[in-house]
């Protein structure tokens, strides 16, 4: 068995999602992590589902390591009762899952819109009634919904959820210990609306993963792997911060990474990097 060091303290709210560094393992992430002493990582379901969930679980808590959220649950927008069952139970098996590795919070991606369909909000209500039968099912597992929203070039094939607004509306129809909401700057840092939103987030208790990336232009191919490395785009990721932080919110600052480029160097090479910029950018 092999235990991490505590966290530095310097990197104590620091939680690396593990899509920042896809190239490593789960072993490898766990050993990285816990050398570097950094305490704390977001997961994946396909990786850990690979590796098998009661494992996944037991390396982690054998390195020290907090997981501060599991991605992803939702597509919740399906319109006909065989795809509604099928996405239910998808997200059932979601939230055993982030049980079982000891974590709070469920991500959730809402969905797009159905091959043909026009009509945002009928999807959108059709989440809300997903909501309402797993949000119980799920705190009675002690783990948390977090409705993400996404930027609103994903609103036609990934995510009707496009502004932190529309997902407080969502949220904040259930029990705020049951479904709250992701606030995550490379989806969020464009809307001008977005201050309010995380007050009113943060007033309701509804801040339940707080997700960094920046924003580089150009674009790179495939606007899915867009996100770029702390400080190197667009983004003022420390004031973002200090907004979350003035709601109350004390919670890891997990960092999320899609980049092409940073998955094709050498994984211990990119942490060192990514604590680097976390301290020069964000705190």
């Amino acid at each position: 068995m092999s235990t991490g060091p505590t966290a530095r303290p310097d990197l104590a709210r620091l939680s690396i999602n593990q899509e920042t560094i896809k190239q490593w393992s789960l072993p490898e992430l766990a050993e990285g992590c816990a050398a570097a002493g950094i305490g704390a990582v977001g997961l994946w379901r396909a990786p850990v589902q690979e590796y098998g969930v009661e494992a996944a679980a037991k390396l982690m808590r054998d390195h020290g390591l907090t997981v501060t959220s599991l991605c992803r649950g939702g597509f919740l927008t399906a319109p006909d009762d065989a795809g509604r069952a099928e996405a239910l139970a998808d997200n059932r098996t979601a939230i055993d899952e982030a049980a079982t590795l000891g974590t709070d919070t469920l991500v959730l991606v809402s969905g797009g819109l159905p091959p043909g369909d026009k009509d945002l909000v009928a999807a959108r209500e059709r989440i809300a009634d997903a909501l309402a039968v797993l949000a119980p099912y799920a705190r009675e597992r002690g783990v948390r919904l977090a409705i993400e929203p996404l930027h609103p070039m994903y609103a036609a094939d990934r995510c009707v959820v496009s502004t932190l607004g529309q997902a407080l509306d969502l949220a904040e129809r259930f029990p705020a210990e049951e479904v709250g909401v992701v606030v995550d700057t490379y989806h969020l840092w464009w809307d001008d609306l977005a201050p309010a939103q995380i007050v009113r987030a943060g007033a309701g208790g509804r801040i339940h993963s707080f997700q960094v990336a920046d924003w580089i232009t150009p674009l790179p191919a495939g606007v899915l792997l867009g996100r770029g490395q702390l400080g190197d785009g667009s983004i003022d990721l420390r004031d973002f911060r200090e907004q979350v932080d003035r709601t109350g919110f004390d919670g890891h600052v997990e960092v999320e990474i899609f980049n092409e480029a940073l998955w094709a160097r050498d994984g211990a090479e990119v942490l060192t990097e990514v604590a680097e910029r976390f301290r020069a950018h964000v705190l």
